[in-house]
């Protein structure tokens, strides 16, 4: 029997049982696991049920066999929770540079009629970006035209500064990077004003997603009961990657951040169980 599914924006999709599958792939079990897991989701099934309750299904299914997964969030819950600043800021400005980029963040840039502050100004292969950074902490939501629209209209204006010798600063294209889906509106105009729009799966194969799990570049708000106080002490010491906190360890974290050392030793703890995790994904 054919079963609707409940989305975050109160839409409504037949239940697919192959996301289920996937889901549990990237949480790194078994494909014999992930089936058991999409079966046992599949026999508490009822119509109208929501994504988010399905989510927790499997989460729970998989405990069992995965203890680990208790102390971290998934990929795209765990972006949603940052702060757009300077945390989701600065790891967009990290994941830039371990794609091959040189970027220098939070930039001044100058125009023909006015300066623009932009989050970035990202170079690679000869080719300059301006980068702007739009964070949604509902992760469902579309990064709409407004952003698109900004960004080209911010290139044309430092473009002709350019061109009138005011700066000699050139910028090639506009980047803009979110953490969720770009409208149809947006898609086309970015298409059409040749603007690099990254969105959580797109392009293919250089989403948001993919860059993160190819490289294990996870974020620290991926790990449970990190609390957004002690995470942003982090993120200002320039701690924004849960690799970034294994390889520091406990004294240097205490030294740079100022953050008692029995939290330090917990954060630790979930982020070393995380590994098993997370890395698998």
């Amino acid at each position: 029997m054919d079963v609707f599914v409940v989305k975050a924006n109160g839409s409504k999709q037949l239940f697919d049982r192959e996301k289920v599958v996937q889901t549990c792939l990237r949480m790194g079990v078994t494909i014999e696991v992930a089936n058991e897991v999409a079966e046992r989701v599949q026999n508490r099934l009822y119509e109208g049920i929501t994504t988010q309750t399905i989510l927790r299904l499997i989460f729970t299914f998989i405990r069992k066999q995965k203890p680990a997964v208790r102390y971290v969030f998934d990929l795209r819950r765990g972006i949603s929770l940052m702060e757009p600043k300077p945390e989701f800021e600065a790891f967009i400005q990290i994941l830039l540079a371990e794609s091959g980029f040189q970027v220098k963040p939070n930039q001044i840039l100058k125009g023909k009629c006015c300066e623009h502050e932009v989050d970035a100004v990202a170079t690679k292969n000869g080719t300059t970006f301006l980068v702007e950074v739009k964070h949604h902490y509902s992760y469902h939501a579309l990064t709409g035209l407004d952003e698109s629209r900004i960004a080209r209209a911010v290139l044309e204006d430092v473009t002709e500064a350019y061109e009138l010798g005011v700066t000699n600063q050139k910028i090639d294209r506009a980047m803009i990077i979110t953490n969720t889906r770009y409208s149809e509106h947006a898609v086309c105009y970015g298409r059409c004003r040749n603007i690099m729009q990254i969105g959580w799966t797109s392009p293919e194969d250089w989403g948001l997603r993919d860059i993160v799990e190819k490289s294990k570049l996870y974020p620290l708000s991926c790990l449970r009961g990190l609390s957004s106080e002690v995470r942003l002490r982090l993120v200002n010491a320039g701690i924004v990657l849960i690799s970034q906190l294994l390889k520091l360890g406990g004294s240097e974290i205490e030294k740079k951040t100022g953050v008692p050392h029995v939290t330090v030793s917990s954060i630790l703890e979930k982020a070393q169980h995380s590994v098993d995790t997370l890395w698998n994904y």
